[in-house]
């Protein structure tokens, strides 16, 4: 079972911006680079969780989910074959560049890289904020935060991530007509107590990485960093505003590398005892207006894919 999202990866050519980005705006912390030269952040006592690659152009490279443990790791990979996934096994060169103890790959039906592992390099009381803030950042059990991912088909994404991977629902956001006719159909999933880890947002012919959604403990290191954007000249994406599903509230803002951040604070923990999924028709209570620029162009890293692989 997954139990986290523990890190993702993306590569760039504007990776050495991450260095100032992360942490005079987010308030992560840098974390010694990686073997490729990948700046790498940490927003807690794990050694980093955020990695970006040099690269020629923005993309997405990996979404890593932890498991418990080894034993959760090779019966998780078991299951995965049986259901006719090709799982690829990390080399001790891999392990290493994770730091990680034991990690596994796969990908989804449309090519996104997908890294389970246990046992991810930690160092008790390590995690100093890369600027002024009065707390940190909401991870524990809870993990990284959440990610959304852009796929062409909502129905057959719906299959693999739940039916296959064992991710839960949470709820949904519906916009439009309903059916083939929604202008939005978004789903989200939850693996532990935060709301949801990741989200699916429906967008025919492409797939890609919408946002990484960072969340912190106080109101006031939100209200900040909406302060400090322009000194760092950062556009909002979506103004402040507040979700009706998982109660966040937060701002989307552009980073220098295609993707957008979410930033947040309040957002809400499920019980699988108790909860109800439910359908939304409005994805905010007030806010999260998108600017004129976010609206005329695709949301984050996303490409088109090939007809054949639609």
């Amino acid at each position: 079972m997954i139990q986290e999202l523990s890190y993702i990866g993306i590569g760039s050519p504007h990776a050495e911006d991450w260095r100032r980005y992360g942490t005079e705006l987010l308030g992560a912390m840098l974390a010694p680079d990686g073997p490729d030269g990948a700046v790498r952040l940490a927003v807690d006592d794990v050694d980093y969780r955020i990695a970006v690659h040099p690269a020629s152009e923005d993309e997405f490279r990996y979404a890593g989910w932890g498991v418990a443990n080894e034993t959760d790791l090779h019966a998780f990979a078991s299951h995965l074959e049986s259901r006719g996934v090709t799982v690829h096994h990390g080399d001790a060169e891999l392990l290493r560049e994770r730091q990680v103890a034991g990690l596994v790959w796969f990908e989804d039906p449309w090519g996104l890289r997908h890294e389970l592992s246990w046992g991810k390099a930690a160092t008790p009381l390590s995690f100093r904020a890369g600027r002024t803030m009065r707390g940190g950042f909401v991870t524990g059990e809870q993990g990284l935060g959440h990610v959304v991912f852009q796929v062409p088909d909502i129905a057959r994404a719906d299959h693999f991530y739940v039916d296959v991977l064992g991710f839960r629902l949470s709820d949904r956001v519906t916009v439009g007509a309903g059916g083939a006719d929604s202008t939005v159909d978004v789903r989200f999933y939850h693996v532990n107590g935060r709301h949801h880890s990741l989200a699916l947002a429906e967008l025919p012919g492409h797939v890609g990485f919408n946002h990484l959604m960072l969340e912190v403990e106080h109101m006031d290191d939100l209200g900040r960093l909406i302060d400090l954007l322009d000194e760092h000249d950062v556009e909002i994406v979506q103004s402040l505003g507040r979700h009706t599903n998982d109660l966040m509230t937060s701002v989307y803002i552009g980073s220098p590398s295609g993707l957008q951040i979410e930033y947040g604070f309040g957002g809400l923990a499920v019980d699988d005892l108790s909860w109800v999924a439910r359908t939304y028709t409005r994805p905010s209570y007030w806010g999260h207006k998108r600017s004129a620029a976010a609206q005329a162009a695709l949301p984050g890293i996303v490409k088109p894919l090939a007809a054949e692989a639609r």
